[in-house]
């Protein structure tokens, strides 16, 4: 392997790495913990092992009683270094055969393998130069727990896997369901070795063989080296060297074994979460959610109060003199729900309306829940539960934070319209006419009866002019008043449209930080999260 292609390798493996941790990240709260803290694992072990010596090669010997493990590691090493038994396991530690002492030393202790043999060059397989390291390991099916611990972590921290089996127990379903199957990604950093096929028939070898890859096969490992060998004849061994001699010389273990780490570490978190992207929140979702908000927070009821406070203080100012007082005696509608602000601060003010009642928090909670669902459709169910629960958070905020952002909403409660002030000045000139009109008669009258002379009155058209001030100053101050209420109405309406339109903003400004914005959240953390989850799984 040249070393702008191991560079290469590295650099693809952090990348990995990143977008591992970055998953884990982004579903921290949503996966269950136990797997995040697999991969939490994964992450701190391949940190660990990348800080250490790149150029010597880990290879495990794994095995079950009585399959010749330490007797084909011996062989294998070129020198009796372990102790073998046929019968009962006599590895109750790891021992490290080593070729290549520079900066062994750190991998060893990180392995915890105190007991380290500097191993003598074996022609043709390993030297000095080689950087390899073989491991003998207690038996994975030992009956003391602290063996099948030292098993169960090696089986994790080690470069290269090689499997020792024998002709009796190839088939153990032990190995097969709770080491080989789930290391079915590892295919690449594993060797199988049937073992003691010494004390097989030759006819019998090849037969035994095929059934040994049919059931890795099974396993997921197809692809993966099988050998036979006899530690007891020397049968095979050179070719168990020279797999193991390739490997080391490649130096990709290391790469691919953290690689393969990192791709079932990816399927075990893609699992966890279930696959799919949510739809998302959308427009009409979020106007069907801004509408049913604002209809339980009462925005109809709020728009028709600025209907009828507009033509209450329209007649106010506009309309028959004689009477408009009679309107101070009606409540504003405005006023009523604490809706006219003047002089009070929009972040304190509360308004009036009826409280939210059950009718009102279940339209509410309705709302929010189809929201949720819609926006969280297509998503893979873990995610599908935190887009609704963080729809739901901030359920119980939104009774007081629509409140007040109705009263918080400038209704132009306090504006005048502009005709206001011309309708009132004609109708006050049309009561001084009347009341002029009616003062010129009654000086007329009161020289009549006091038997004085009476002055001739000024007609127009035969009719006399006090007559006609009093007819012209009446009838145009009704017909002011009346078209001061056509009017009043069709102002009254667009700026009830104004209202609404502004309460609506409000609303929906509620409702987006409330519950939009949450969901939205939640809806971006699954598309990064599928995003990271792809990049790490891309072997």
């Amino acid at each position: 392997m040249s070393r702008h292609s191991g560079t290469r390798e590295a650099s693809r493996l952090h990348t990995r790495l990143e977008a591992l941790n970055d998953a884990r990240e982004l579903a921290g709260g949503v996966l269950p913990e136990e797997s995040l803290d697999d991969v939490l694992q994964v992450l701190e072990r391949a940190s660990s092992r990348r800080s250490l010596s790149s150029e010597h090669t880990v290879v495990g010997f794994f095995g079950a009683t009585g399959s010749g493990k330490s007797s084909l590691f011996n062989a294998v090493s070129g020198a009796d270094v372990a102790t073998a038994a046929a019968r009962r396991p006599t590895t109750s530690e790891p021992l490290a055969g080593v070729w290549g002492t520079e900066g062994s030393e750190p991998l060893l202790d990180w392995l915890g393998v105190n007991k380290r043999h500097l191993s003598s060059a074996v022609p043709g397989f390993a030297d000095e130069s080689t950087g390899l390291i073989l491991l003998d390991l207690p038996d994975f099916d030992s009956t003391k727990a602290a063996n099948r611990e030292i098993v169960q972590r090696m089986v994790g921290q080690v470069d290269v896997l090689v499997w020792v089996l024998d002709p009796q127990k190839y088939a153990d379903a032990a190995v097969h369901n709770d080491f080989l199957a789930p290391l079915a990604s590892h295919g690449a950093v594993t060797l199988v070795v049937l073992n003691q096929i010494d004390l097989l028939p030759p006819p019998d070898i090849a037969p035994v063989l095929e059934s040994l890859k049919a059931i890795l096969a099974r396993d997921g490992l197809g692809k993966v080296q099988v050998l036979g060998a006899s530690a007891l004849t020397g049968t095979g061994v050179d070719k168990v060297r020279a797999a193991i001699r390739h490997v080391a010389l490649q130096r990709q273990a290391l790469s691919q074994r953290l690689a393969a780490d990192v791709s079932k570490a990816s399927a075990q978190l893609a699992a966890a979460s279930g696959s799919g992207e949510a739809a998302g929140v959308r427009a009409g979702t979020r106007s069907r959610l801004a509408d049913e908000l604002a209809a339980a927070a009462n925005v109809p009821l709020v728009v028709e109060a600025v209907s009828r406070s507009y033509r209450h203080e329209a007649t106010r100012s506009t309309g028959w003199p004689l009477t408009r007082w009679l309107v101070r005696f009606r409540p504003d509608p405005l006023r009523r729900l604490n809706l006219r602000r003047e002089g009070a601060s929009a972040e304190v003010n509360r308004t009036s309306l009826p409280p939210a009642g059950a009718p009102e928090r279940a339209r509410t909670d309705a709302a929010v829940r189809e929201f949720a669902d819609a926006a969280s459709t297509g998503a893979p169910g873990p995610w599908r539960a935190a887009i609704r629960s963080a729809a739901r958070e901030g359920r119980d905020q939104l009774p007081d934070a629509l409140d007040q952002a109705i009263a918080g909403t400038d209704l132009l409660a306090g504006r005048k319209s502009w005709w206001w002030g011309l309708f009132n000045t004609v109708q006050w000139l049309a009561l001084l006419a009347a009341l002029g009109g009616l003062a010129w008669l009654g000086v007329l009258a009161g020289l009549g009866y006091l038997q004085l002379p009476v002055p001739e009155v000024p007609r127009v058209e035969g009719w006399p002019v006090p007559t006609l001030l009093i007819a012209g100053g009446a009838v145009l101050g009704i017909v002011l008043a009346i078209a001061a209420k056509v009017i009043a109405g069709a102002a009254a309406g667009l700026r009830a449209a104004a209202a609404r339109k502004k309460l609506n903003a409000a609303v929906a400004a509620v409702a987006d930080r409330l519950v939009v914005e949450p969901v939205e959240v939640e809806v971006s953390r699954l598309k990064s999260f599928n995003a990271a989850l792809k990049s790490a799984g891309r072997g």
